[in-house]
């Protein structure tokens, strides 16, 4: 995944969770932020950002907040991002062979999957989640409590269980990590959601990252630790 004017950033404040107020060539620049998470730990002021600049002249902010440096770790924070890289990693054969059909936002039950899949006597949904928590090398998900995300969780079991091959796949947006696990400590309910799923065979898996300024790519497989 290609990203296109990149400029390198201070990061200043968070007045909500669409924009921040960056320092941008020694003036102040909103801009918006393309991650309405929380983000603390990583939004914090004087830290490095990378923005994208808009080719839409009718935009109220002219960049977007694509990525941050926290430490020596360059961490992506486009919350778009994830589903587009397991796309082009999918549809590269990195994940099922002889794929055919790899088609995004389908609706199953209550809920819309990130990706709909066939491929010869095979056919299953993929949920997409990413990313950005990390603590010593160990990376967590959500960072917030989310619902939403046990509901989908539980639609992919009641999937698996009607025939389809189902997957949640975690997008780590950031490399060299230790491992991937579920936050119990800030939603406990979707630590044991993803357990019962693992245990109805809902394939979980998790990939981090190679993160540049400009660039994004899968780079491989991460263990997952239930």
């Amino acid at each position: 995944m290609q990203y296109q004017k990149i400029h390198p950033a201070v990061f200043r404040a968070r007045p909500n969770r669409f924009v921040a107020q960056v320092e941008l060539a020694g003036e102040t620049v909103t801009c918006h932020v393309k991650n309405t998470g929380r983000c603390r730990e990583l939004l914090v002021p004087g830290a490095r950002v990378y923005l994208e600049e808009s080719g839409n002249p009718n935009r109220k902010t002219k960049y977007d907040l694509i990525a941050v440096e926290k430490g020596e770790r360059l961490i992506n924070m486009d919350a778009q991002a994830p589903n587009q890289v397991f796309g082009e990693w999918a549809r590269a054969g990195k994940w099922v062979p002889d794929l055919t059909l790899l088609r995004p936002e389908t609706k199953y039950g209550a809920s819309r999957f990130d990706f709909y899949w066939e491929a010869p006597g095979r056919r299953g949904f993929v949920e997409v989640k990413g990313v950005t928590l990390e603590e010593d090398g160990v990376v967590r998900f959500p960072d917030a409590p989310t619902l939403r995300g046990v509901k989908h969780l539980e639609e992919l079991m009641a999937a698996k269980e009607a025939g389809y091959e189902a997957a949640v796949c975690f997008v780590v947006q950031m490399g060299e990590v230790r491992w991937m696990e579920p936050n119990d400590r800030t939603h406990p309910e979707f630590g044991e959601a993803l357990r019962r799923a693992a245990r109805a065979g809902v394939q979980v898996l998790a990939l981090d990252c190679d993160v540049r300024p400009d660039r994004l790519d899968i780079a491989g497989p991460v263990e997952v630790r239930l």
